[in-house]
């Protein structure tokens, strides 16, 4: 999925940007990033294990999982067309490949074409706009087809509870005051990155292929107590929180 409008090294620079606008919302992401590779160091147990991303989007975890794991092979997933294009641009080669599909649709671990077994799905700052009937389903998706003591991973802002939860509150606001403190609070937002994609001539293609965007659909937001509990009853043996700062924490269920 590449454009004739895009060359590498636009593809990096839309990438680099994209690192600063998510540490608007994520000051500690590279350390978030370093956990889940010392996760993934620490348990799987072969030098060349095979991961799925879940939710790619531009490959920034990808990228850090290849250059961290030499011998891994990583498959990644994602449903927006420009960021994939922007992922293969910059990392596609024998080791890593994309897929564009939904993972709210019922076929989608089939249209991986994965050769064996995963010992990973990895995920970070994209499963949060599934509802939880969908993230139960994908997570007991997961759960079956890993390898033994395979891997779910994933980092994300997860919550407490309803809204109004003062632990809530207080995850948010002690992300916002991190940022604040390591100067990430001024990058470019969401938005502003988005807006400047829709300007810019060499992704107009992949901008017209997104037709609008997608919308945000969430309206039966899961809890972290709820992601513990779909884990444990997909069938994994064990799970909960490895790594947090505020709102933003790393899961992990071990099969």
């Amino acid at each position: 999925m590449t454009t004739s409008k895009l060359d590498i090294s636009r593809a990096r620079y839309w990438i680099d940007r994209w690192d600063r606008q998510q540490e608007h919302y994520m000051p500690d992401r590279e350390q978030r990033f370093e956990v889940i590779g010392d996760v993934l160091t620490e348990l799987v147990g072969r030098m060349d294990p095979l991961i799925v991303d879940l939710g790619v989007g531009p490959g920034t975890l990808s990228d850090r999982l290849l250059t961290r794991m030499p011998a891994a092979t990583i498959v990644g997933v994602d449903v927006d067309p420009l960021l994939l294009a922007l992922a293969e641009m910059s990392l596609g080669s024998p080791r890593f490949r994309t897929v564009n599909i939904d993972l709210r649709e019922r076929d989608w671990l089939d249209r991986l074409r994965l050769h064996r077994a995963p010992d990973a799905f990895v995920s970070t700052t994209a499963l949060h706009w599934m509802n939880r009937e969908p993230l139960r389903a994908l997570i007991r998706t997961c759960a079956a087809v890993l390898a033994p003591g395979g891997l779910f991973i994933n980092g994300d802002h997860f919550y407490e509870g309803a809204t109004g939860s003062r632990l809530d509150a207080l995850g948010r606001a002690m992300t916002a005051r991190r940022a604040e403190r390591v100067g990430t609070a001024c990058s470019e937002d969401w938005e502003a990155w988005w807006a400047a994609v829709d300007r810019a001539p060499e992704l107009a293609d992949l901008v017209r292929l997104r037709d609008g965007g997608f919308a945000d659909t969430v309206h039966d937001r899961p809890t972290v107590h709820d992601y513990i509990a779909f884990a444990y009853d997909a069938g994994l043996a064990e799970a909960g929180i490895v790594w947090q700062y505020g709102d933003d924490r790393v899961l992990v269920g071990i099969r």
